[in-house]
């Protein structure tokens, strides 16, 4: 099977929806912790700022995630550092099983590489350890299970309230 990764387009939109619907569906049925939802122009200003890609299996979309290099609202002080921060992976209910966390960790690892970056990070909500176990057999190591979002409202809404968990994987040149 392909798989490529490559910036989303407008065109893909509601791909990219579904894939969301599909991913909070499957995080209320596993757990209490799941996203409440986005709003078009979000999507729109991450494609425009070419931080937000789609994952290919044989040319169909079967994921997404969004980057950015500026996470001070969720790391605070910590983002003072060179990283690269992962953020919304959504995953096709078709596509599970293709290993596509292991597939962006490898694309991110080159990005930060080409761009003099030192760490990849993520975070999830807390309490949520079965994907956290799964980040960290991926590589990450949990950094902080109790941290607290600087909340505005150009977050998503799920991070206004709970707890979350930082996780972090150095980058080797």
């Amino acid at each position: 099977m392909l798989i490529q990764i490559q910036n989303t387009t407008p065109a893909d939109i509601p791909a990219i929806f579904n894939l969301y619907d599909e991913a909070i569906a499957y995080q209320k049925q596993v757990g209490n912790n799941y996203w409440l939802g986005f709003g078009v122009a979000l999507i729109e200003k991450e494609i425009n700022e070419n931080r937000h890609f789609k994952i290919l299996l044989d040319g169909k979309i079967g994921g997404t995630f969004i980057i950015t290099l500026d996470d001070k609202l969720i790391w605070k002080l910590a983002q003072d550092d060179p990283a690269v921060y992962i953020h919304r992976i959504a995953t096709a209910q078709a596509s599970r099983g293709n290993d596509l966390v292991k597939h962006i960790i490898e694309w991110a690892k080159t990005y930060a590489q080409q761009h003099q970056l030192s760490f990849i990070r993520m975070d999830t909500g807390s309490g949520n350890q079965r994907l956290i176990n799964y980040y960290e057999r991926c590589g990450f190591t949990v950094i902080n299970t109790n941290t607290t979002v600087d909340y505005t409202p150009d977050l998503p809404a799920h991070y206004e309230s709970g707890i979350f968990t930082l996780l972090e994987m150095a980058v080797k040149y």
